[in-house]
């Protein structure tokens, strides 16, 4: 992954509202959420929604699919991995013990 890439994801995660709906689609995964249940389980007004989904959309964490009259979101799981990656790609400087809590973290998040 480039920097201008890891940049832009982790732009769009920097406000409070983005990152709720990301963490939600998150949980979600891989099903996803329409529109509507994620705007009424965080409540927020539909535009601001819109808005916040397509800052997410064009940094490539969250995809989208219509399902009969419903779109539905859902985050991109491999492109959260990849950023976690980069962000760890140079971690510990021979020292494992560093990154070993955030390793821990994700082979107990590997269930899901």
């Amino acid at each position: 992954m480039e920097s201008e890439h890891a940049i832009e994801k982790l732009s769009s995660l920097a406000h409070a509202g983005r990152l709720s709906v990301f963490r939600l689609l998150v949980k979600a995964a891989p099903d996803g959420l329409a529109a509507g249940d994620i705007a009424r389980q965080l409540n927020i007004p539909p535009n601001t929604l819109s808005a916040q989904l397509t800052i997410l959309s064009h940094a490539g964490l969250v995809q989208h699919r219509r399902e009969g009259r419903s779109i539905i979101y859902s985050a991109d799981t491999s492109a959260m991995t990849d950023l976690i990656l980069y962000l760890m790609q140079d971690c510990c400087s021979g020292r494992p013990e560093i990154c070993e809590p955030v390793l821990d973290a994700v082979n107990k998040a590997s269930c899901c």
